[in-house]
């Protein structure tokens, strides 16, 4: 059984690697500013003093984008560093922080952002491929973020272009879902609004 989600699991991040390798720059900064305008709007992100962000790469949404808007807000943002073993932290960024490239290509804070307890994090957005109307999530394949998110209390939320919002993702054991996922049409998972699934 595992070794047939695997195999789904690996053919479908082959037909949504080649979706976006498709997409011009206009539609993914047309896509872009849809979800962004949608991430800003959340409560959960008014409430939250610290988030965890990542730094979009590829096709992924231009989430550094955000960062200044946020840290308008007042807000701590941080970003994640890969550590041995397929392990993950987070570290604190200012707009003055140099961010280093990793070998899997993002850009991630250096030894001098200081590290931030998982318990101080009130928010955390998740990148993934792709993802389902239940929060299911489709990621690179390193397992990163589920170890990571397997101690994390706080919120989770996730950017989908909307036809990479699929009705049910191949899933394990260990894949764990985000509570919010949006498009640029609506909110989906087990923290959205019945009102917001349908586009509203």
């Amino acid at each position: 059984m595992t070794s047939t989600i695997t195999a789904e699991k690996a053919a479908l991040r082959r037909r949504v690697r080649a979706y976006l390798e498709d997409l011009s720059p206009r539609q993914r900064r047309e896509s872009d500013d849809a979800l962004f305008a949608r991430f800003l709007s959340l409560p959960q992100v008014e409430a939250a003093d610290t988030l965890l962000l990542y730094h979009g790469m590829g096709a992924e949404p231009d989430t550094a984008r955000l960062f200044p808007a946020l840290w308008a807000r007042g807000k701590r943002l941080c970003l994640p560093r890969c550590l041995p073993g397929h392990g993950m932290e987070a570290r604190l960024i200012r707009p003055d922080s140099v961010l280093l490239p990793h070998r899997f290509g993002m850009l991630e804070p250096g030894e001098d952002c200081p590290p931030v307890n998982r318990a101080d994090i009130g928010l955390a957005l998740v990148p993934g491929l792709a993802f389902d109307r239940s929060g299911g999530r489709l990621g690179q394949g390193g397992g990163y973020y589920d170890r990571w998110l397997a101690g994390f209390s706080g919120f989770t939320a996730a950017l989908c272009r909307a036809p990479l919002l699929l009705e049910r993702l191949p899933a394990e054991g260990h894949d764990l879902p985000v509570a919010l996922v949006l498009t640029e049409e609506g909110l989906y998972g087990p923290s959205a609004p019945l009102t917001a699934q349908s586009g509203a």
